[in-house]
């Protein structure tokens, strides 16, 4: 099997946050523990008209993310005993919780903030891009939620032959470590504003 990745219609995401409702409940997290996130961004500014009218490039866009199982992860880079790996069949980033010991190491360097500590089981956890559904033949969980299809599931050379190759809109940092991740940027990422965009959901994500 050839390395799988996701596909993010930024154009289509509506912000419902059912792919990371979705995930929870699959997934059974704790509350406050999410491996998919949906980031809210937003940016711009009103601007008063000599007529009295006001003009605005005002813009907002939703991003949903999870690990984006990259050529070269940073978490693996940086775990001191081997228990995250790339399984070889579908090129997954998993971690092995028997072998985890919690250090938080990948947590510090991951840039997308994808593992995150689950302190009942006393390891950290990540998205695992639903290993046993793939390698039932099935979709990540958030995938078949999303009930506008923004998100899809494949073959990353696939995926690049019909979406393109881009896998950087803000607030995502450069994709030093070659995600795994395909988006169709909405046409609010080119707005002259974006550069005031900040991420305006910040303390759910937290």
């Amino acid at each position: 099997m050839a390395q799988l990745g996701f596909y993010f219609d930024n154009a289509r995401c509506s912000g419902c946050k059912t792919c990371q409702l979705a995930c929870k409940d699959y997934k059974d997290l704790e509350a406050g523990l999410m491996l998919r996130r949906v980031y809210l961004f937003e940016g711009g500014d009103w601007t008063p008209r000599e007529d009295g009218t006001w003009t605005t490039d005002a813009f907002a866009y939703h991003l949903s993310i999870a690990c984006n199982h990259c050529d070269n992860p940073a978490c693996f880079a940086a775990c001191p005993t081997g228990a995250i790996a790339k399984d070889e069949a579908t090129g997954l980033v998993l971690i092995d919780a028997d072998a985890c010991i919690g250090c938080d190491a990948c947590i510090t360097e991951c840039p997308y903030d994808a593992p995150v500590r689950d302190d009942a089981r006393d390891t950290v956890i990540k998205c695992d891009g639903c290993f046993d559904r793939v390698n039932a033949g099935e979709n990540p969980i958030c995938v078949d939620s999303c009930p506008v299809r923004a998100l899809d599931f494949g073959a990353i050379a696939d995926l690049r032959s019909r979406f393109g190759d881009v896998a950087q809109i803000p607030p995502l940092p450069a994709p030093t470590t070659s995600p795994n991740l395909v988006i169709k940027a909405s046409p609010a990422v080119s707005s002259p504003a974006i550069a005031s965009g900040f991420v305006a959901n910040g303390k759910e994500l937290a």
